[in-house]
């Protein structure tokens, strides 16, 4: 099985689990088998062309997939697949005090 590590700002898609245990030979594989257990992830994790969405990253035993094969790269049993979810954001507060709020 292949473990896929579900951040925090995603579980509320998962029933709060943080992790699953998937089958596939591909990460693309693996995320669709995560996606079929929870339907709701699907649309956060895939682009309408059924791409990664831009601001998804995916680890493999530590190593982005985007300097591998991207949705190809190979899994192998055990291997484990982490979600990284972008985070932007942030602003200078009105004012002149220069406080930044995130």
């Amino acid at each position: 099985m292949i473990k896929i590590l579900i951040p925090y700002a995603l579980r509320s898609f998962t029933d709060r689990n943080a992790e699953a245990e998937v089958e596939g030979k591909t990460a693309g594989e693996a995320l669709n088998a995560l996606a079929n257990i929870y339907p709701d992830i699907k649309t956060h994790l895939f682009a309408d062309n059924n791409s990664l969405r831009d601001f998804i990253n995916l680890f493999i035993d530590g190593k982005n997939i985007n300097t591998l094969q991207g949705l190809d790269t190979p899994v192998a049993e055990n291997d484990e697949l982490m979600i990284i979810p972008a985070i932007a954001g942030g602003a200078i507060a009105g004012g002149n005090n220069g406080v930044r709020t995130y």
